[in-house]
């Protein structure tokens, strides 16, 4: 077993020989320098926490925070880790964002103080519906009233809230992904392996190969975020959905723009609805205007749409050429993009939270409040109140009193601010089942007549990938090519993505059946793979050897929205975690 210097030791040796195969630089010499170990695999080294946290998003972090505190205030000694697949903290973080602050005063009440990167203060909020020309400004929802919001780079603030956990003594290795749940002899999770460094693309230990840690803990809280690879195996383990509706998800995408100094209003919030997606399928948009002459300017899809033919990427292409869009980025410049999935199933969603020696926090449950598009706020507290349950279980000596204190954090939920606020919104979501014009009255009525407190409760009863139609019966959709100054292809655009794999690791998308593609998706879909997929990671080509179309998974170009493992119609795509470090490097996201 490893101690903690042991470990950094560890995490150093792999960053520097991931570093170097980046680089095709040769490193035999230096293997047989730095360790006298064989490349053949070892036993995983294994390390002790009273707390592991699975990914170091906002639920993560202030999970770690709150623990922090709590041994400090209390004097007992508690000891955290954190692990983040990403390069660094925020690396592979993606949201609007504009921050609610409620949870933030609760958790850092100094946070000004301390200098969290809160910058523009929300000004004007703009509701508009968009026609193919035209803009009609409707009244904004209240739901959508941001005074006394922040407009804020969510990668940035992650970074900060990294900062303040690791003062606090909390130790977070990024880098690192958490590629497979540990399990004790009761079943019960016994805490994370990470992933195996240095694979070759058969998955054989290549020359820098670094057998993954084994963390093992008391409690294990996963916040992996929307769709996480370990959660979807504890879903299915402990059953965690059995009394939930479907989650249903939206794809968000995303891009950072330097503007015109003449065209930038800091603070000024937009968003949209209506034009370029027809009335049956749900989404919007955001343009919000940070500080230094930049706007985020992004559009979410429902992944529940129906026409295989819809590309989520090339209606928010077209959304930026609108007579009242297109001016904001005109003369202006692109400086990142990226995209991610979110939960937008609500209330009636959430599984069950807690399971024999772990729990899930933040968007990995399904926290987002989707009405208001924030769910920062709910991820955080959310964090939070797992934080306070397990270290009431840590002080307990008799196991079923323990028990009983890391159970209460269910409790803890529906007594808390969270419930309420996703409760009183949980009709309007799955309303739009209805299209957008019966949604839209339906959503006034629950929230200016009912006031969120309606007698009944609307569910979603499919998953996303089940609302697929075929191809034969949709219309096609005949996208505008990119003009090089308002819309963009994928692969510039994947490109400011900062994304990088090995291209000698292992693909982290893995199908089940190699034959399904061709047979089924692109017989009856039109290989809905190459339209939904953000970063053109599928293609369907010639292949000369049989004279068959077949899939071509481009693994490398992956930002990691987990979308195919989403809407993929035979649910044929497995979306995994790659090599530590891998994907997209968000800058300022």
């Amino acid at each position: 077993m490893l101690d903690k210097q042991d470990f950094s030791a560890h995490c150093r040796v792999s960053v520097l020989y991931a570093i170097l195969d980046y680089c095709q630089q040769p490193i035999e010499e230096l293997w047989e320098a730095m360790s006298q170990e064989t490349n053949e695999r070892e036993p995983r080294e294994s390390m002790e926490f009273d707390v592991v946290i699975v990914g170091g998003g906002p639920s993560g972090l202030s999970a770690a925070i709150r623990l922090m505190q709590l041994g400090q205030e209390t004097g007992q000694d508690v000891t955290v880790c954190v692990v983040e697949k990403g390069s660094e903290i925020g690396a592979h973080i993606l949201s609007g964002a504009v921050l609610e602050t409620r949870a933030l005063d609760e958790l850092i009440p100094d946070w000004k103080e301390k200098g969290a990167p809160l910058n523009t203060p929300a000004g004007d909020d703009t509701f508009l519906m968009l026609t193919e020309k035209k803009s009609i400004k409707l009244p904004t929802p209240p739901q959508m009233n941001n005074h006394g919001n922040y407009i804020i780079s969510l990668g940035n603030f992650c970074r900060w809230l990294g900062e303040q956990a690791e003062g606090l003594g909390a130790e977070i290795y990024p880098g690192f992904a958490a590629a497979e749940v540990l399990y004790n002899d009761d079943g019960s999770v016994k805490g994370i392996a990470t992933g195996d460094m240095g694979l070759q693309k058969d998955g054989s230990p290549g020359p820098n190969f670094e057998p993954g840690m084994e963390l093992h803990a008391k409690y294990t809280i996963f916040g992996e975020g929307c769709r996480g690879s370990l959660t979807k195996i504890l879903f299915e383990k402990f059953d965690l959905n059995k009394d939930a509706d479907p989650q249903t998800f939206g794809l968000g995408i995303k891009e950072l723009w330097e503007v015109d100094p003449a065209r930038h209003k800091p603070g000024a919030i937009i968003h949209t609805t209506g034009w370029p997606l027809d009335t049956s399928t749900y989404g919007g948009s955001f343009i919000y205007h940070l500080e230094d002459n930049q706007v985020a300017v992004g559009f979410v899809v429902g992944l529940d749409y129906e026409n295989p033919h819809l590309s989520p990427f090339e209606e928010f292409q077209r959304f930026k050429t609108h007579p009242a869009i297109r001016p904001t980025f005109e003369d202006g410049r692109r400086i990142s993009y990226g995209a991610r999935a979110l939960n937008e199933g609500g209330a009636q969603a959430l599984p069950t939270l807690t399971f024999p020696g772990g729990l899930l926090v933040g968007c990995t449950a399904g926290f987002l409040n989707v009405p208001k598009i924030k769910g920062t706020h709910t991820a955080m507290k959310s964090g939070m109140l797992a934080a306070e349950a397990i270290f009431g279980a840590l002080g307990m000596d008799n196991t079923e009193d323990s028990d009983v204190a890391f159970a209460s954090y269910t409790t803890r939920i529906k007594d808390s601010w969270v419930w309420k606020e996703l409760w009183k919104v949980r009709n309007i979501r799955p309303s739009f089942r209805w299209g957008f014009w019966p949604a839209l009255v339906y959503s006034a009525i629950d929230t200016y007549l009912f006031m969120g407190k309606a007698p009944w409760t609307l569910h979603t009863r499919h998953h996303d990938h089940e609302n697929l139609k075929k191809a034969s019966d949709c219309e096609k959709i005949d996208y505008p090519k990119p003009d090089g100054i308002v819309s963009f292809d994928r692969n510039s655009s994947v490109f400011l993505s900062a994304t990088s794999h090995d291209e000698n690791e292992p693909c982290h998308l893995i199908l089940g059946d190699d034959n399904v593609p061709t047979a089924i998706n692109l017989a009856n879909f039109d290989g809905p793979e190459q339209r939904f997929c953000p970063a053109g990671v599928y293609e369907f080509i010639d292949d000369e050897a049989s004279g068959k179309r077949v899939l071509q998974i481009n693994s490398q170009n992956c930002v990691h929205c987990k979308t195919c493992d989403i809407k993929d119609p035979t649910q044929n795509i497995n979306w995994v975690v790659p090599q530590g470090a891998s994907g997209p490097n968000y800058p300022n996201m």
